[in-house]
């Protein structure tokens, strides 16, 4: 399967931001990451994948510009931080470790479900499934599996993106099917792997770090590079993670963290350009 894969990780409504103004970057830099054969997102990538299918670059910049109308306040505490770092290094598999926190997700408190949908959906440009590829990924609550939907597995792009988005503990978990989904970043933080039998290959990890069993980006993306593929993954700098601070969910925080990623796409210009071929 040779052509290109964009890889979209997750990291919360600063990680959209920043990956929106890496994207733009690049693209101002003759870099477009959005001439791709395919676009993988996790979490924030989903919301971003299926924003960058639907218009341009530009356009996705000047989308996280203005005011996050709809978007839910909510902060991402110490205690449930801790508790996934807990249960990931006493978790010997990813499925095993998504089992765990799949049962903490149903029991969790979380805000209003219509809610929450109606933020997902003030995030799309359109309702519809890009022609492009898309695929999402979303994690069982019961069985701790990672799935990808795409245009072909039957829920609508809202759900998919909700499904892919749904935090444990800070988001409800979305039925789909007769099954109910969470985050995909439960399996890792980006699943680069899905990105497997592509030639070149780009992830944008908000995220940069596993944890016992999830792989980070930075290492799958060389283990894409040791079965033949050129691959590379760019993470936040410090300098941007300074610019939107510590709360990943803080709709105030887009802004700054696009502005972040568009700066700091002028340092990784030659060596993504390099792996994407221009």
């Amino acid at each position: 399967m040779a052509g290109r894969a964009l890889v979209l990780g997750g990291g919360g409504i600063s990680g959209i931001g920043w990956m929106a103004g890496m994207l733009y970057g690049l693209g101002e830099a003759g870099v477009d990451l959005g001439d791709t054969d395919v676009v993988i997102g996790t979490s924030a990538g989903s919301a971003v994948g299926a924003q960058l299918l639907a218009g341009t670059l530009k356009e996705l910049y000047e989308r996280q510009l203005t005011a996050p109308e709809g978007e839910i306040p909510v902060r991402l505490g110490v205690g449930l931080l801790f508790r996934y770092v807990a249960v990931a290094l006493t978790s010997r598999t990813p499925e095993a470790y998504g089992r765990r926190i799949g049962r903490m997700a149903l029991a969790a408190r979380t805000p209003d479900a219509a809610a929450r949908r109606a933020a997902i959906e003030s995030r799309l440009v359109s309702p519809q499934w890009p022609d492009r590829a898309l695929r999402l990924t979303a994690v069982d609550t019961a069985t701790g599996e990672l799935r990808v939907f795409d245009k072909d597995s039957g829920p609508t792009l809202a759900d998919a993106v909700a499904a892919s988005c749904a935090v444990p503990g800070v988001w409800p978990p979305v039925a789909i099917e007769d099954r109910v989904w969470m985050d995909g970043g439960i399996h890792s933080p980006a699943n680069a792997h899905l990105a497997e039998g592509y030639d070149r290959v780009v992830v944008l990890a908000p995220m940069a770090v596993g944890g016992g069993p999830l792989a980070s980006a930075a290492d799958q993306a060389r283990r894409l590079v040791e079965q033949g593929a050129r691959a590379v993954a760019v993470n936040p700098s410090p300098e941007a993670k300074q610019a939107y601070g510590r709360n990943p969910l803080d709709p105030a925080v887009r802004a700054p963290a696009a502005r972040a990623g568009r700066e700091q796409a002028a340092a990784h210009v030659a060596e993504v350009g390099e792996v994407w071929g221009v």
